[in-house]
């Protein structure tokens, strides 16, 4: 299919990442189905973009008729069904191979053959993904960042399977929703991962064993690497359960200490603290509204 007769993208979970991969695509000009597990998510996703549009219009970057018109294209579901025409599917679900390949199989059965399924993952071999499908050739990694509708950058992930199609389709379709794309070979972690989270399991370190305090590790990266924030506030943003799960699949396949998840992440997401969706995380956000 030509990147430029995709009419409606189906988007599986709502969550951080799903919300902004539809509100992306909806701005540029597609129709979105997102579908996600129960009522209760389905209208906390839907009230997350509309946060987000909120916020756009707020800034100038968006008006309020164009803010209607994105609205107008999005749908939310419970109901797999409901993707079934759709012309693409990215897969955005919780950061756990069981259930990103129950969402497969799901599609794979449901879907014309000739749709290309992309999942979100930032850690999951796309191989293992790939291979619970008959269209192995169709499966390819889009790894948007947090926030989509903020960050320009998409990994496409190539498996030994994905065809050379496939993977020019999928970097086209990025460029329609004005991103730069980065090719990767399909090993866990991908290009940004694989650097990134020995450097924040060092930072969660560095306050575990109380070497500095959580500001002035922030303080320092910031200032004196130019970064836009320090890696314990990254960690809120992302989420230490995420941060964890992506830890984990990367031990999994590396089995080098660099990448294995520090103690205290385990015990604060086991405490619930899980960072800026929950409230708490390294930094006290009960005053904001959860993203």
């Amino acid at each position: 299919m030509d990147p430029e007769d995709v009419k409606k993208v189906g988007v599986i979970g709502c969550g951080i990442m799903g919300s902004g991969i539809v509100e992306v695509c909806a701005k540029a000009g597609m129709r979105v189905q997102f579908v996600e597990a129960n009522e209760e998510a389905r209208d906390r996703g839907q009230k997350a973009i509309e946060r987000s549009l909120a916020r756009a219009v707020e800034r100038g970057k968006l008006d309020e008729p164009g803010r209607d018109e994105v609205l107008a294209r999005i749908r939310g579901s419970t109901d797999f069904a409901d993707v079934a025409d759709a012309d693409l599917l990215v897969e955005a679900v919780v950061e756990d191979l069981q259930a990103k390949l129950d969402v497969f199989r799901i599609l794979d059965q449901l879907t014309r053959p000739d749709v290309v399924l992309a999942t979100n993952t930032s850690s999951v071999p796309i191989a293992h993904l790939a291979a619970t499908t008959k269209r192995p050739d169709k499966v390819v990694g889009m790894h948007f960042f947090n926030p989509p509708p903020v960050m320009k950058l998409l990994e496409v992930v190539r498996a030994l399977t994905t065809s050379t199609e496939t993977v020019d389709f999928a970097r086209a379709v990025g460029r329609r929703l004005g991103k730069t794309t980065v090719l990767s070979k399909d090993r866990a972690g991908f290009i940004v991962n694989f650097l990134l989270v020995p450097y924040l399991n060092a930072a969660a370190r560095m306050f575990e064993e109380g070497f500095a305090s959580r500001e002035d590790i922030d303080a320092a990266i910031q200032l004196g690497l130019g970064h836009p924030m320090g890696p314990l506030n990254l960690l809120d943003l992302i989420g230490l359960d995420t941060a964890v799960n992506v830890s984990d699949s990367l031990y999994d396949e590396f089995k080098d200490p660099l990448y294995a998840a520090p103690t205290l992440l385990k015990r604060m997401v086991a405490a619930g603290f899980l960072g800026r969706k929950s409230g708490k995380g390294f930094y006290d956000y009960s005053g904001d509204t959860p993203a």
